[in-house]
């Protein structure tokens, strides 16, 4: 069989998984979805049953107060408050089969990562080879919710971060043409995009929590766009020690904690690292391996499961547990 006819066959092969999707409605039919567009769906939206999830953050008293005040980061300004909280209420809104600009959001990440100009079923394999931990997306948005989503949408619908996304996407599948059963016997070197990406998510919307993004929110005057780009940013960080030592899924938990601190204690180095990155500056891109992590990764032959990362539980106050 030619190569064309070939594509041919795979071409009409996956029309008819479209037409056969959920509901029997076709998966592919919906335009794409501009980050922006998104967002003002989220910002329209009844999410008033999310925001009640939203947990306040704690408020310390006495002399934890009083240390908090003359050292700790400044507080948020008044006028940023409610783009703060739509963030954490996108963070509590599941996704939703009857919502469809939650089914754009899907298939346009889908469509973005694989070059595809068809779309795909709402369930099924296929979200394996994305990254995900199974045949529904859904499951792996604990914590994160349709921010996860939406951060996934930005990296890959801004023109300046796509080629990243891709580069990134395209390292986690290490170049290999395995099934997803045989994900882990294939390579050590892949790892799950798409869990990686929402677990880069936690340790933002954590680091929102915390209060840690607020002196870079103030000055920028924006909120989910410092959260868009320290993600963005985070994610190069993470590719950039993945693939210049040579790191395996065994590194993972220790590199998300690597990635916990930096979004904490440096998110403005980590945010002109990105920029840095965007205007292809040759000397301040930091494209000289990184130097090596101060802590040691796992111990060789210890059983690592990337379910455990994902399943991370965010703290109100303190260091989150990241394995």
């Amino acid at each position: 069989i030619s190569e064309e006819l070939r594509r041919a066959q795979e071409e009409w092969e996956a029309v008819e998984e479209i037409q056969s999707g959920l509901r029997g409605t076709s998966a592919g039919a919906a335009p794409p979805i501009s980050f922006n567009e998104a967002l003002q769906y989220f910002q329209t939206a009844d999410l008033s049953e999310c925001r009640k999830k939203v947990r306040a953050t704690a408020r310390r008293q006495g002399l934890a107060a009083l240390l908090r005040f003359l050292f700790g980061p400044p507080r948020l300004q008044p006028q940023l408050q409610g783009e703060r909280e739509l963030a954490l209420a996108m963070a509590q809104c599941g996704l939703d089969d009857n919502e469809r600009v939650h089914m754009r959001i899907l298939q346009t990440i889908y469509k973005k990562l694989t070059h595809s100009r068809l779309g795909c079923p709402r369930y099924g394999a296929h979200w394996e080879e994305l990254g995900f931990q199974g045949a529904d997306p859904g499951t792996d948005l604990r914590g994160t919710g349709m921010l996860g989503l939406m951060q996934m949408l930005y990296f890959v619908m801004d023109s300046q971060t796509l080629p990243l996304a891709r580069e990134i996407f395209k390292l986690s599948q290490h170049e290999t043409q395995a099934r997803p059963s045989a994900f882990f016997a294939c390579s050590l070197r892949r790892f799950p995009f798409c869990i990686m990406s929402v677990n880069i998510t936690r340790i933002v919307i954590q680091a929102l929590r915390e209060e840690r993004l607020s002196r870079v929110c103030n000055r920028r005057q924006q909120v989910i766009a410092v959260l868009n780009d320290l993600y963005a940013a985070a994610f190069l960080q993470l590719y950039r020690v993945w693939k210049w030592q040579h790191k395996t899924v065994a590194d993972s938990g220790f590199l998300l904690k690597e990635l916990e601190l930096s979004a904490k204690k440096k998110p403005k180095q980590l945010l002109k690292s990105l920029e840095a990155y965007v205007n292809r500056s040759p000397a301040t891109d930091g494209l000289q391996q990184p130097s090596p992590p101060s802590g040691g990764g796992s111990r060789p032959g210890e059983e690592i499961h990337f379910t455990g990362v994902c399943d991370l539980q965010v703290e109100l106050e303190g260091e989150a547990r990241l394995i």
